[in-house]
């Protein structure tokens, strides 16, 4: 999770697509760069480890656009493909 925010960070689409899931992967990230990443929080995570397929991680990024700030709150699955982490999809919250 914590790299998926920095690839958004530094605008690293090609990442962000790499540890997408196929079967939910884009074409394209889309990413807008008006927003200034400046916070990761998580908030909260579910299985994940070593012996887990399946993990959730419930976060909330801050940011700043046009001198003003604000957030996104997901809740974000993850399963493992190949022997890597990747990102399936999430819900938005707030």
């Amino acid at each position: 999770m914590r790299s998926r925010y920095s690839a958004f960070a530094v605008g690293d689409e090609a990442y962000l697509l790499r540890t997408w899931h196929p079967t939910t992967r884009p074409s394209g990230a889309g990413l807008d760069p008006a927003p200034r990443w400046v916070r990761l929080e998580i908030l909260g995570t579910t299985e994940g480890s070593a012996f887990h397929t399946t993990g959730t991680v419930e976060f909330r990024a801050h940011y700043t656009q046009g001198g003003r700030a604000g957030s996104l709150h997901e809740n974000s699955r993850f399963v493992r493909h190949e022997g890597d982490w990747v990102y399936l999809d999430g819900v938005t919250a707030d």
